[in-house]
């Protein structure tokens, strides 16, 4: 029996006080503030009365750690997907309002629509939607939770949408522990479409530091 429902949660704020784009870097913990809204996130799914029979997440730490309190409330371990990890970047490490003013990394920006700075927008799309499907297929009824991050989450948006897949990043709508939901229509095990049911942002995120993505 497959899934009803399935949810793209973000991590919540990562203590970064360099404040570099840390992409896939390691050792890159949630910030006390980020606990709270990884909380926030998971008691806004509970608060849905739906239930919550799977639990996904990227291997990252920041990941895993926003998983916790769905682990805590609904007594599920995170699978861990690789299909579901940020994208790589050529900026990893780096402060974004340094490096672009270097013109040695323009050569980066040659590309946006690809983007030439990282993994392909479309490489994203592919396995982000293969690990959707495998989780809802896998899933014995109920809600998939798969905790991610900006980028997949932002342009699995944008595929689902029907837009294009190039965009500003100044501009996403996916804010820290926010929860974008989706369901399976006409499927069956490969088949049928995404469609996007609802958008929220249940945490505080006012002041937060939300630099770590590109």
């Amino acid at each position: 029996m497959p899934a009803d429902r399935l949810h793209l949660v973000r991590h919540g704020e990562v203590h970064n006080p360099e404040r570099v784009l840390y992409g896939r870097l390691p050792h890159y913990r949630l910030s006390d503030a980020g606990r709270g809204m990884a909380r926030a996130a998971a008691e806004h799914v509970r608060g849905l009365d739906r239930p919550v029979t799977t639990l996904v997440a990227s291997p990252l730490q920041r990941t895993r750690e926003s998983a916790e309190p769905f682990t805590e409330l609904f007594g599920l371990e995170p699978r861990i997907d690789e299909r579901v990890i940020e994208p790589t970047n050529v900026f990893e490490g780096r402060r974004m309002s340094r490096a672009l003013r270097n013109p040695l990394n323009w050569w980066h920006l040659r590309a946006p629509s690809r983007p030439s700075w990282g993994e392909p927008y479309a490489q994203v799309v592919a396995r982000m939607d293969a690990a959707m499907r495998d989780a809802w297929n896998a899933a014995p009824g109920g809600d998939v939770v798969i905790v991610s991050h900006q980028l997949p989450i932002w342009i699995t948006h944008l595929a689902v949408a029907g837009e294009p897949l190039r965009h500003d990043p100044r501009k996403r709508r996916c804010a820290l522990s926010s929860v974008t939901s989706f369901v399976l229509e006409d499927g069956g095990a490969g088949g049928g479409r995404w469609r996007e049911v609802a958008y929220a942002e249940p945490a505080a995120t006012s002041g937060a530091i939300d630099v770590g993505a590109v």
